[in-house]
């Protein structure tokens, strides 16, 4: 088995902006790769895509999914002065959310500002100064005076990402905005790629799905899961890779990175399909990693294995540091592991296969 290098699908994917509900570049970035080799490519009604590799009408079908939208802010409100306040687009932390170049997105052109901060010579100590800021006390400086002057370049509703960054620390370390989750795009591109090359192998369709709104509910996998009505469904996003200082490790479990994709246990992963990604991945020297799922994942996975009568679900789940930040890292390493654990278990897959609890 070759796995595919496509650098340069991967950089373009990364860097383009793809803010949760403004999600149609990044999705178009997506769809245009995957329209080169799938059978059939579809969208819906909030820009959710999915492709497919095509075997045997009557057949069961494997979706696997990865959702493509990334946190980031929204504008919210202009002062008289032209400093524009936001609000946040998903899970984003105002703690780090000052002393950034930031891009403004709108349908005119991209504008850079600044988020403004405070000279610590001139912050306030007793009155929360260096505290963690609430955010409405976010803003950004574009550099105009005036509210008129800003709005001839925003506009309240204008989506704001960090500036693009995409760069190897090394020859598999590799940093870049938007890992969580369109390196999660990339890699069920990447699957369904090779699945096309040994189709005529294959024993079941395979639906890749890029789906949008995750990061505030889940809605394009729930929305688009409902539609494709699969047999079974593996998803992937990332998890938090806990072998950086200051993570407490009894708490968030061991995770770490070039050790492998995760297996997520319990909560919306099925059992029986849990114990069937453990086989192949013995029977194919993958090395995997272990997490525990309470209540929930946090993922797609919580909004698609209930759609309907039920679809048998996992996550597999891609090593992360510094999770919702402008410099996520993740190791290629295990991207390549996650590929093939995915690859080989959809190549596995019989066509009378069931997955059940009994």
């Amino acid at each position: 088995m070759i796995i595919p290098s496509a650098p340069e699908f991967l950089e373009t994917l990364l860097t383009t902006p793809s803010p949760t509900g403004y999600e149609a570049a990044g999705v178009r970035v997506w769809k245009e790769y995957v329209e080169d080799f799938a059978d059939e490519v579809i969208t819906d009604a909030y820009g959710s895509c999915a492709a497919k590799v095509l075997t045997n009408e009557e057949g069961p079908t494997v979706l696997i999914e990865a959702h493509c939208d990334e946190i980031g802010m929204v504008v919210q409100h202009i002062t008289k002065q032209g400093f524009v306040y936001v609000n946040k687009l998903g899970g984003s932390d105002s703690t780090i959310a000052r002393a950034k170049k930031v891009i403004i997105h709108n349908q005119k052109a991209k504008v850079v500002g600044i988020t403004g901060n405070t000279a610590i010579h001139l912050q306030d100590q007793k009155n929360g100064g260096g505290k963690k800021p609430a955010w409405k006390e976010i803003y950004i400086d574009i550099g105009v005076t005036s509210k008129e002057e800003a709005l001839k370049l925003v506009q309240v509703g204008d989506p704001i990402t960090y500036e693009d960054n995409f760069e190897f620390l090394n020859d598999h370390i590799l940093t870049a905005r938007a890992l969580d989750n369109r390196i999660g795009g990339y890699i069920v591109a990447q699957v369904l790629r090779m699945l096309k090359n040994v189709s005529q192998d294959l024993h079941v369709n395979a639906v890749a799905l890029n789906s949008v709104q995750e990061e505030v509910g889940g809605f394009g996998a729930r929305m688009m899961s409902y539609r494709l009505n699969p047999d079974l469904a593996l998803v992937t996003d990332v998890t938090h890779a806990t072998d950086s200082p200051g993570i407490d490790q009894k708490e968030h479990g061991t995770v770490m990175l070039t050790k492998g994709p995760s297996i997520q246990h319990g909560g919306a992963n099925h059992p029986s399909v849990v114990r069937y990604l453990e086989e192949i991945a013995v029977k194919h020297n993958i090395q995997i990693q272990h997490e525990a799922t309470s209540v929930r994942t946090g993922t797609d996975t919580d909004s698609i294995f209930y759609q309907r009568t039920g679809i048998p679900s996992a996550l597999i789940s891609l090593p992360l540091r510094y999770m919702h930040s402008p410099v996520e890292i993740c190791s290629m390493h295990d991207v390549k592991l996650l590929i093939k654990l995915m690859f080989e278990s959809i190549v596995g897959l019989k066509a009378d296969q069931r997955f059940s609890v009994h």
